[in-house]
C-alpha cells in the first residue's frame, strides 16, 4: 500500500507541546503512503515539540485552525503530549474542527493524550479506544469503552497509548485513512 493515500489530504492538529515522535512518525508514514499532510494549529508560524521532558524541534504550521475546514481534508490525526491536547481542547475552533470530521464520518487517529480533545468534542461516547493510562478514567467518564492495547480501531477511529505503539498505530492509521468515510461510524454530539 505504498501509495494507498495518493490524492488524500490529512490534517494533523497540534500546538506547542506536542510529543515530538507522535507528530513526526505519523506524518512520515502518511507522506510515504502518498498523502498530502497539513499541520493545523492555533496560530501561524511554527510550533515547538516536547521530547524527554524538554522542548524540542519546531514544525511549520501550514494553516490555522481558524481558517481550516474539516471539509477540506479526508482524515485527521491528533498527536499527544501532555501540553498540546490540553491547549487544543480549550479552543472552540479546534473542538469544532474535530467535530467536523466525526459529523462527516471521516477517519480520525489519535495517540497518547490526544483523546482528551476527542472528549471535549464529545466524540468518544460508546466507542472503543485506548490512550495513555493517565486519561483512562477521563475517557471512561465520557462514555468510552477503554482498552489497554497497542492500537484500537472503532469504525475509523484509531487510537494508541504511547510512542512505543507508533509502528502499530501508523500501520492502522494508514489502513483506515485509505478506507475513507466509515458509514457505521458513530455520530458526534454537539
Amino acid at each position: 500500500m505504498k501509495h494507498g493515500l495518493k490524492n488524500k489530504r490529512v490534517a494533523i492538529l497540534a500546538t506547542n507541546g506536542f510529543e515530538e515522535s507522535e507528530l513526526a512518525s505519523p506524518k512520515e508514514a502518511l507522506e510515504k503512503a502518498g498523502a498530502t499532510v497539513h499541520v493545523v494549529s492555533l496560530a501561524s508560524g511554527k510550533i515547538k515539540g516536547w521530547k524527554d521532558g524538554n522542548w524540542s524541534k519546531e514544525v511549520n504550521v501550514d494553516i490555522t485552525v481558524e481558517k481550516a475546514m474539516a471539509d477540506d481534508y479526508d482524515a485527521l490525526m491528533i498527536p499527544g503530549g501532555v501540553i498540546s491536547p490540553d491547549k487544543l481542547r480549550r479552543s472552540a475552533e479546534a473542538v469544532e474542527f474535530v467535530r467536523g470530521f466525526f459529523r462527516a464520518k471521516k477517519p480520525v487517529a489519535s495517540i497518547c493524550h490526544g483523546p482528551q480533545l476527542l472528549i471535549e468534542a464529545d466524540a468518544v461516547r460508546d466507542r472503543r479506544l485506548t490512550s495513555f493510562s493517565s486519561i483512562k478514567t477521563d475517557l471512561k467518564n465520557a462514555g468510552a469503552m477503554w482498552q489497554d492495547a497497542e492500537v484500537v480501531v472503532d469504525n475509523g477511529l484509531v487510537t494508541s497509548r504511547s510512542p512505543a505503539d507508533l509502528p502499530a498505530f501508523n500501520a492502522k492509521m494508514v489502513e483506515e485513512f485509505a478506507e475513507g468515510v466509515h458509514a457505521g461510524a458513530a455520530q458526534v454530539n454537539g
